[in-house]
């Protein structure tokens, strides 16, 4: 469902994913209709190869397959950098577990191998793979842990402005390197952690990234649009870029959220909006 919203357009994928449809009441929902549509499908399938014998289908075993597969769904979802509002339609509010990337390679892998080698053996690797993918999981959020006390060390050593909300997110394919971004008054600082290295986080390459106008008439104007107000509610760390139109009064606004996007015009984390404002 989240898919198909992207085709809908910005204001819907924005509004939808990971929403409504990822919500307490959606949770309840769905394993009901898809044990219904897996029980249909079952029906149709034996009329179509005229079966005369009894369907091998248990409704309450295939309910509790799909209440664990749908659960387990946004509990992982929970644990990336994108969040997770988990009391849609109640609250917008988004949580985030910023511990493991958002197609996390290694945990595909493990679980695509218990899942193979179990087709034609037995179960056991399959609850070998779940083992490991779990104590993979425990060692990445530790890890996270470990990397924000760290990370505040360093950020010390550049800054003594507190420190309003900070991010300390997994990297693709290896564990080792985290991308940093912390929100401190009027700008956001960033920079790329290394357990391996000393320091993990030098001070020569922390960033200082300004937030951007926020109170420039055009970024009132692009937030005032129904995609500004639903990017709003996305973004996490947004900065604001406002770019001159080719006449008096027209702009197009760059709003870039720092979790995916570093540039204005980023395939992934940033939108621009053309606006108009009176002179």
């Amino acid at each position: 469902m989240d898919v198909l919203a992207y085709f809908w357009g910005p204001e819907a994928d924005l509004a939808f994913r990971r929403g409504w449809t990822h919500g307490i009441l959606a949770l309840v929902l769905w394993p009901l209709l898809l044990t219904g549509a897996m029980l249909l499908l079952d029906r149709v399938l034996r009329r179509l190869r005229h079966a005369s014998l009894p369907s091998g289908l248990v409704a309450r075993q295939v309910l509790l397959l799909a209440s664990v597969a749908i659960l387990t769904h946004p509990v992982l979802d929970t644990l990336n950098t994108y969040g997770m509002r988990w009391l849609m339609p109640f609250s917008g509010r988004w949580y985030y577990g910023d511990t493991l990337f958002i197609v996390d390679p290694w945990l595909w892998l493990g679980l695509g191998l218990g899942l193979g080698l179990s087709a034609r053996r037995s179960p056991r690797p399959a609850r070998i793979a779940l083992g490991i993918s779990l104590a993979y999981v425990v060692l990445m959020a530790a890890s996270g842990m470990a990397a924000r006390r760290v990370a505040r060390l360093e950020l010390a050593k550049v800054s003594d402005e507190p420190v309003n909300r900070m991010m300390v997110s997994p990297f693709p394919v290896t564990p080792f390197i985290r991308s940093v971004v912390v929100d401190q008054q009027e700008v956001y600082r960033t920079g790329r952690f290394h357990w391996l290295d000393r320091p993990q986080l030098p001070a020569a390459a922390i960033r200082t990234v300004p937030k951007g106008p926020a109170d420039h008439p055009a970024v009132q104007a692009a937030l005032a649009t129904e995609v500004g107000r639903r990017y709003l509610s996305w973004a996490r760390f947004p900065v604001f870029q406002v770019e001159p139109g080719g006449s008096a009064g027209n702009f197009v606004v760059h709003i870039v959220d720092l979790r995916y996007a570093d540039p204005a015009g980023a395939p992934i984390g940033s939108i621009s909006i053309p606006v108009r404002v009176q002179p």
